[in-house]
């Protein structure tokens, strides 16, 4: 007797000789094999990017040491804040009625734009009229693991669907060979939120992003197990094949879609990855502008390497280097992040602006908030700070040369233009071709999407 549990509408049509439900179930389940989920598709309108690459510097860089010139800081550093600044303002770990902090780097304007950027950043400096510099960022969070969570899936709390899952979901992935989403961390160690912070949430788990490592098989894995060769691989998987799609028809799973994509997909890997993976075939002349060195595991490597996956039609790439948590020993910490990073990201704009990708190619700097004007560590420290910070675009349909919004004499506030995550994640969603009120997944009862029940899109960054 059938267990009343596993008594199911689908089941009833097929066994109880319902005739035309039968039938019309046979054709909508046949045996045919199911369609690709990760199929190239379309938005709500064309969108300028086709891919996506993140540089996310997770532990909050300070907005203050690098792109947000503050005289009037330097100015009252040591001075005690203004009291009515700070009311009702709560700090993560600082009173918040410590002394101010000047900026701790020599700071001037570049480009016909006149951005003003610090000496910290000298290779991205030389390329502010290709970029969107928006100066008037805020979020709704103070801590590093909701701040991440909150920057990358529009949520502060765990088992929403992040920022690239959703860019894979609504346009699928132009790569037969690879993953659409691909995730590269480097620095001191992971960013505070895990991966949530690429992961899939509610949707389906083929939308996830896939860690690729630095030292050995990129992928956990990658390389057969010794006895094992490609031909007995491939009728391994078509046999299991065969039997995921029997029941990928019977009951409809979505999940079972999924586990066929990815065995496919990890057997094209096995000599996909180690072709995209050796450096030592770039030109010596691209690997020196990156500062990339074959082997030898590090940022620019991975920011070389984003270069060539959107290059073979990866959808979203995404780039963590922890961290820039500098509530002391800032001068030292933050020079040593800026000298990892900055050659790499300008390299990675101008030679995706060479190649005639940075049109097409959405690239995305920043981290989860700012940090405080006030002194923590003595004085050589910032605590995290919400209220204001900076973020940079390039290509993809932003408009080049932009500097967006202001913060106040102190760097504290957000005085003109204010962006906060839900529109940043609007205007980026715009970019790609998306409504971003219309990109849902239902759940549980209700429609969601990355930005919630918020979010305008930011016209000034749009080209």
């Amino acid at each position: 007797m059938m267990n009343p549990l596993h008594t199911s509408r689908r089941w009833f049509l097929e066994q109880c000789g319902v005739g035309l439900g039968a039938a019309a179930l046979a054709d909508l389940a046949g045996a045919a094999p199911a369609a690709d989920p990760m199929a190239v598709k379309k938005g709500h309108f064309e969108g300028k990017a086709k891919s996506v690459i993140f540089l996310f510097m997770a532990g909050a860089p300070s907005h203050l040491e690098m792109w947000d010139y503050k005289p009037k800081l330097e100015k009252f550093s040591g001075t005690l804040p203004p009291p009515e600044l700070l009311k009702g303002y709560r700090a993560a770990f600082i009173n918040p009625n410590s002394r101010l902090l000047g900026p701790k780097f020599k700071f001037k304007q570049y480009g016909q734009s006149g951005a003003w950027a610090s000496e910290l950043v000298p290779h991205t400096s030389a390329i502010v009229d290709d970029l969107t510099i928006v100066k008037s960022c805020v979020t709704d969070a103070f801590n590093h693991a909701p701040g991440q969570l909150m920057m990358n899936t529009g949520a502060q709390i765990f088992g929403r669907p992040s920022f690239g899952a959703w860019v894979t979901y609504g346009l699928g992935s132009e790569s037969r060979d690879l993953p659409a989403f691909v995730v590269f961390s480097s620095g001191k160690k992971g960013p505070s939120g895990g991966n949530s912070c690429w992961g899939s949430g509610f949707l389906p788990t083929l939308y996830q992003g896939v860690q690729f490592r630095g030292t050995g098989d990129p992928v956990l894995y990658l390389s057969n197990p010794p006895g094992v060769d490609n031909q007995t691989q491939r009728e391994s998987l078509d046999a299991i094949q065969k039997l995921n799609t029997m029941r990928l028809n019977t009951v409809g799973d979505p999940e079972i879609s999924t586990r066929i994509s990815s065995f496919e997909m990890a057997f094209r890997m096995q000599s996909s990855v180690p072709e995209l993976m050796d450096l030592s075939k770039e030109p010596q002349s691209v690997l020196d502008s990156y500062g990339a060195v074959p082997g030898k595991p590090s940022f620019a490597n991975n920011c070389l390497l984003a270069r060539r996956l959107v290059e073979r039609g990866v959808r979203f790439v995404q780039l963590y280097h922890e961290a820039w948590d500098q509530h002391g020993n800032l001068v030292k910490d933050i020079t040593a992040n800026c000298k990892d990073t900055d050659q790499a990201c300008a390299a990675l704009v101008k030679d995706l602006k060479q190649r005639g990708l940075l049109d097409s190619t959405l690239v995305v700097w920043g981290g989860e908030f700012g940090r405080t004007p006030m002194v923590q560590g003595g004085d050589d420290g910032r605590d995290h700070h919400p209220n204001a910070f900076t973020m940079w675009m390039a290509g993809g349909g932003m408009k080049p040369g932009v500097v967006l919004g202001e913060t106040d004499d102190l760097g504290f506030n957000v005085s003109k233009e204010k962006v906060h995550v839900h529109d940043l994640h609007a205007t980026l969603l715009h970019a790609l071709g998306f409504d971003h009120t219309k990109l849902t997944f239902r759940f549980q009862g209700r429609d969601f999407r990355l930005t919630d029940v918020h979010g305008n899109v930011v016209k000034q960054m749009l080209a």
